[in-house]
């Protein structure tokens, strides 16, 4: 399966729940958008420190939807490469082992935006 198959499988997913439970679903949808909008960090900035954390706690969908909006706020492969060495050296070889799915996803969905 493929991390674009995996993001998509999650948003489907995802719409389902926001079906179920439209109320709680769109106060955090609220939540999310204040947020990235509001505050003096950049969004890329604000992304990096989600996908550390989407890392440190082991969340895969979190972490293909955090590489895909990195990619979507400019970020490069190298800055990529900094937050994913910074998480490791927070969460130990776990982290490690998420670092190279997030690395994987990256990868996957550059080579899709360049083809």
């Amino acid at each position: 399966m493929t991390y674009k198959t995996k993001i998509d499988d999650m948003r489907t997913e995802l719409r389902e729940l926001y079906k179920l439970c439209p109320e709680q679903t769109k106060g955090f949808g609220a939540l999310s958008k204040a947020v990235k909008e509001g505050g003096v960090l950049s969004v890329k900035e604000k992304e990096f420190v989600a996908l550390g954390m989407a890392l440190a706690t082991r969340c895969e969908p979190c972490i293909n939807f955090h590489v895909e909006a990195l990619m979507k706020a400019g970020a490069t492969r190298e800055e990529l490469g900094d937050v994913l060495a910074m998480a490791v050296q927070m969460s130990g070889g776990p982290g490690l082992m998420y670092a190279g799915h997030a690395l994987a996803c990256w990868d996957e969905l550059a080579a899709q935006q360049a083809g």
